[in-house]
């Protein structure tokens, strides 16, 4: 059962069958209210970060960084949005979605063209406006290689949706089926990202190795189920807490 309850004293369940409790304010922040977050890693603290940070790049890939550089963070290059995108069965579905390089279309009157492809970006069927009548901000999406994760390519990118290469949009044409994650909460208080193309495959990096600006891809899931390993788990953490050494989660 998936409730959005927010009392201080339930648990909820998000995106898998672990309970969170609702003090878990970065976990709730991110998944029911849309905010932008930190996805730490719980080996070594790093954070994941766009190898690219600026708008037009769309077929760069994704790194873990370990220091927090004043450019990164002007740029709001740390930053994720954890974006909802349909269902898979039963468990939601998410975009991971970078808060650099974001594009605000133009007011309706002004640049049609634009906000009508804000609408095909999969910002929703109400043509990309929010509840307040603006138009949503169009953010490059992380997209998972076709033949992921035994592509010696590059399989992960960041990338506006109308701008994903031949081999990152899905089987069927979609763009959207490589951008789709299924989110799972992990007992300890992570989350795992595991794409709907490749189920048997988790958010890892390459050569399985968490260092320093490593390169990230898709890696098999030896956990064998949606709560993966957890050398490929994150935390989710608000921005105030990015100072927080969380390398030590596990002592």
């Amino acid at each position: 059962m998936y409730t959005q309850e927010r009392t201080a004293m339930a648990n909820m369940v998000v995106g898998g069958p672990v309970a969170v409790n609702g003090y878990d304010n970065a976990i709730v922040a991110a998944l029911l209210e849309n905010r932008p977050v930190m996805l730490v890693h719980a080996f070594n603290g790093g954070y994941l970060r766009p190898a690219e940070l600026k708008e037009e790049s769309h077929d760069k890939g994704v790194k873990l960084a370990t220091a927090l550089d004043p450019a990164t963070k002007e740029a709001q290059g740390h930053l994720w949005y954890i974006t909802p995108g349909g269902f898979f069965g039963q468990r939601p579905l998410y975009y991971l979605e970078s808060a650099a390089g974001q594009v605000t279309p133009k007011p309706a009157g002004t640049g049609g063209g634009t906000g009508g492809t804000g609408g095909t970006g999969g910002t929703g069927g109400d043509a990309g406006r929010g509840d307040d009548g603006t138009p949503k901000p169009r953010r490059r999406r992380i997209a998972v290689h076709q033949e992921a994760p035994k592509s010696p390519t590059d399989t992960v990118q960041v990338g506006l949706p109308d701008k994903v290469g031949e081999k990152w949009r899905g089987r069927n044409g979609a763009p959207e089926d490589t951008q789709l994650w299924v989110v799972t909460v992990t007992p300890w208080g992570g989350i795992t990202f595991v794409p709907i193309t490749h189920p048997d495959a988790i958010l890892g990096f390459k050569d399985h190795a968490v260092t320093a600006d490593a390169e990230v891809r898709l890696t098999h899931n030896w956990g064998g189920d949606f709560t993966g390993t957890v050398i490929n788990t994150f935390y989710p953490r608000l921005p105030s807490e990015w100072s927080v050494p969380y390398h030590h989660v596990f002592t």
